[in-house]
């Protein structure tokens, strides 16, 4: 049955004691002009008089990609870079549900008119606690925070979209049962894919849009993922769906809206853009709206209609709270909170009860650190100890051993050459004529940090750290390439759908080559340089080359290592990468970290 199909199931409210108090609200990127008076009036809506008030202020609390880091997320993953007031920066731990919990319960204190929405990438390349069990643990926490509603992401299409209504509507995992002595509910929110069509029936596979409605007033939500998802998820994750253009579906159910008398809506969007500072809080529109901010969401918000008030956007991971204006030239606020629940974003969305739309000029938004200093929520701590206890015969089993951070971080990263070593030792076993490994960036989820995280003690890596560092399951392939066809991969890191976002692979020890930066296109791959154990790259000769499944299928925009022969398929990434630090490390004799020198990097 499609899940268009499904009826809305009751969702569990929040209760009113989440709704004393009243806190000041900090906010930033605010558009600039004046309302009458009562336009941020009581929180209530209601003066002293039963008749409510012409403009009433709604909160939109909002985050993306969470990516199931129930638990604070472990070196530089879990920190954030605050600018100072002196020019200067510093950095935050942040992030994990306890904490989110806290400082969402009290966001929404005082405001009775508060919404939670997430940009997608919930769940996917998600830590042991959460991957090992389909994700069933982090719908539960976003149960458990509330959370009205959400788009999807492409993560969201790791392992289908059969699994994906699972999530949505409830029901033990086909294959692998239930997991605790309780059916598994699925999600109290609404997932949104109004981009994402049956193939057959050239339907939304989960409902376009939801309302939100409270005391006469309705804000609509539209929810899309990437056009590109299925150039970076898997063939069998997208099996059977189509990807439709961003703009085009936002602006068809925005004029759907409207029909229904909903006007005031909000555009929850799974892609996102490169901000000109690492820093959180840095102001985006310092130089006029959309200056300080590139990169594909742009272009969506210069098209999106005017009707949408504002975006809440995802994907890339990163931090800004910017106005870009939309096609009629007015400003428009656009929004993200960086990654794995270290921020979130708080939204002020002025109401305007007589036209029921948005007061655009009044629109307030500021980005926030989910700091570890605040109570943790107890509920959380709780849900958390029941998936650990589960998890932990297998999580915290010792895999190996390393002298310091393996860092995931830069063009090349210590990690993803480590990665790339694992996988090149473990075709050598498969197929001793295997000649070198490449890894795709976006599968280095995270680096292996030397401090212990738990019970282990330091520099001891564990089964659970392994698995946030690849937590895909993909396989590892070895394929037969003409060098002409490596040198050709090579150069699609930097041309082809990776030219204006490059995709360095991660490469094996032993082979090396020059990327210049200051060139264009493929030219940027110094094709004279790149080197096999000293050697040129002969383009007659025949290499056998190891990869994980999702490169092997083409994926990334790498066509050609879609093109290999002679396909061996073995076991899984994490296993290659878990029998690697086994054979190379030990407690006397702990792995050090690769020094990411095989790619010299021209700028």
């Amino acid at each position: 049955m499609p899940a268009t199909t499904q009826p809305n199931r009751p969702r569990r409210r929040r209760t009113a004691a989440l709704l004393a108090a009243t806190v000041s609200l900090a906010t930033a990127g605010a558009l600039a002009a004046a309302l009458p008076a009562d336009a941020h009036g009581n929180p209530g809506g209601h003066g002293h008089s039963s008749k409510p008030s012409r403009y009433q202020d709604v909160q939109l609390l909002s985050f993306n990609d969470l990516h199931g880091n129930l638990e604070p997320p472990t070196g530089s993953s879990g920190r954030v870079t605050e600018l100072q007031a002196d020019g200067t920066t510093k950095t935050i731990d942040a992030g994990g549900v306890e904490y989110l919990a806290t400082h969402l319960r009290d966001a929404r204190k005082g405001n009775p008119y508060s919404i939670t929405a997430a940009g997608g990438d919930m769940v996917g390349a998600s830590p042991l606690i959460s991957g090992l069990f389909h994700d069933e643990p982090t719908i539960e926490a976003l149960n458990k925070l509330d959370l009205d509603v959400t788009s999807v992401g492409n993560h969201e299409f790791d392992e289908g979209a059969k699994e994906l209504a699972r999530l949505q509507n409830g029901g033990c995992h086909p294959t692998e049962g239930c997991y605790t002595d309780k059916k598994f509910k699925g999600a109290d929110f609404p997932y949104l894919a109004a981009n994402v069509l049956d193939e057959k029936t050239k339907k939304p596979i989960l409902k376009p849009y939801w309302v939100w409605k409270k005391n006469g007033v309705k804000v609509g939500f539209i929810g899309v993922t990437l056009e590109g998802t299925p150039g970076i998820v898997s063939a069998d994750g997208v099996k059977g769906l189509q990807f439709k253009d961003e703009v085009e579906t936002i602006n068809k159910y925005a004029k759907e809206l409207q029909k229904q008398g909903v006007k005031s809506i909000v555009a929850l969007i799974h892609e996102g853009g490169f901000p000109a500072s690492a820093s959180y809080n840095y102001d985006c529109d310092a130089s006029g709206g959309g200056s300080g901010i590139s990169g594909p969401i742009v272009d969506i918000a210069k098209n999106v209609t005017p009707a949408v008030d504002a975006l809440v956007t995802g994907h890339t991971h990163n931090a800004y709270v910017c106005t870009i204006d939309d096609p009629s030239g007015k400003p428009r606020m656009v929004t993200s909170a960086a990654s794995f629940g270290r921020l979130y974003t708080d939204t002020t969305l002025t109401y305007d009860r007589k036209t029921g739309d948005i007061a655009r000029t009044a629109v307030k938004s500021a980005n926030h650190v989910v700091t570890r200093t605040v109570p943790k929520a107890a509920d959380m701590t709780s849900l958390i100890s029941k998936w650990n206890t589960l998890a932990a015969p297998i999580g915290n089993r010792a895999i190996g051993y390393i002298s310091g951070d393996v860092n995931s971080t830069g063009t090349e990263s210590p990690m993803g050459d480590l990665i790339a070593d694992a996988q090149l030792a473990y075709g050598k076993k498969l197929d001793p004529e295997t000649d070198l490994a490449l890894m795709n960036p976006g599968g280095v989820r995270a680096g292996l940090t030397y401090k212990a995280t738990g019970a282990e003690g330091d520099g001891v890596v564990t089964y659970a750290e392994g698995f946030t560092v690849q937590p895909f399951a993909n396989t590892v392939n070895l394929q037969d390439f003409t060098g002409a066809q490596v040198i050709q991969a090579l150069k699609e890191q930097v041309s082809g759908t990776n030219t204006a976002a490059p995709k360095v692979l991660q490469v094996s020890s032993g082979l090396t080559y020059t990327l210049d930066l200051t060139k264009t296109g493929a030219d940027r791959v110094v094709t004279d340089s790149i080197k096999l154990n000293g050697s040129a790259i002969d383009p007659a000769a025949t290499y056998r080359v190891a990869t994980n499944s999702f490169l092997a299928g083409g994926g990334d925009g790498f066509t050609t290592l879609g093109q290999g022969t002679g396909d061996l398929v073995g076991t899984d990434d994490l296993t290659a990468l878990a029998d690697y630090l086994t054979a190379n490390s030990s407690a006397t004799g702990p792995l050090v970290p690769p020094a990411a020198n095989r790619i010299n990097i021209v700028q």
